[in-house]
């Protein structure tokens, strides 16, 4: 049998000012379970973390979920997960996340997505690791650090390759599409 894949969700531990945020978080828990691809992410029982897994559970999905000792209570450590890892350090939880993971995505969220989203960018760009990331720009939300990410390569900061180490996808359901062509 094969062994299950799992993609790795960074996404905010609110739920933003858009009541689509919180929506894409529950279609995605539904499409990762639907796939029977694990979710990984950062074990938050609070805003889009907290939603994209209890949609994860609720359609029967397998949850991973890794929390630092000192975001326990800020972040409400949701204990139900089937892995429910703790670690002393913030760089051990992504480093923990990225470990487990085939894909990753980036929901909506704020700086602490942001630097799981170039840490993993910068990794790919070193050649460090080939997983796909996906941006989900759901209601544009990505798309002025698109445009950064773009004005950085114009500018001649990174070579035009780095555009290819980041999809951009509207929609769970196109990147619930695209997921499925890279977790075969």
């Amino acid at each position: 049998m094969p062994q299950q894949k799992s993609v790795c969700v960074y996404c905010g531990s609110r739920f933003g000012a858009n009541p689509d945020f919180k929506q894409a978080a529950l279609d995605l828990g539904q499409a990762l379970a639907a796939n029977q691809w694990r979710l990984v992410y950062g074990a938050g029982d609070v805003g889009l973390m907290g939603a994209v897994a209890h949609s994860t559970q609720t359609a029967g999905g397998e949850t991973f979920g890794v929390i630092p000792s000192h975001l326990f209570k800020r972040e409400v450590g949701k204990r139900d997960l089937n892995t429910f890892i703790v670690t002393e350090t913030m760089h051990e939880r992504k480093k923990v996340m990225y470990m487990n993971s085939d894909a990753i995505v980036v929901m909506p969220g704020g700086a602490g997505s942001l630097d799981e989203f170039f840490e993993v960018l910068t990794w790919r760009q070193l050649g460090l690791h080939s997983k796909p990331i996906f941006l989900l720009n759901t209601n544009s939300f990505w798309s002025p650090l698109v445009a950064l990410t773009d004005h950085i390569v114009a500018q001649g900061f990174a070579d035009a390759s780095l555009l290819d180490f980041i999809s951009v996808t509207d929609t769970v359901t196109d990147l619930t599409r695209q997921l499925s062509d890279v977790l075969r």
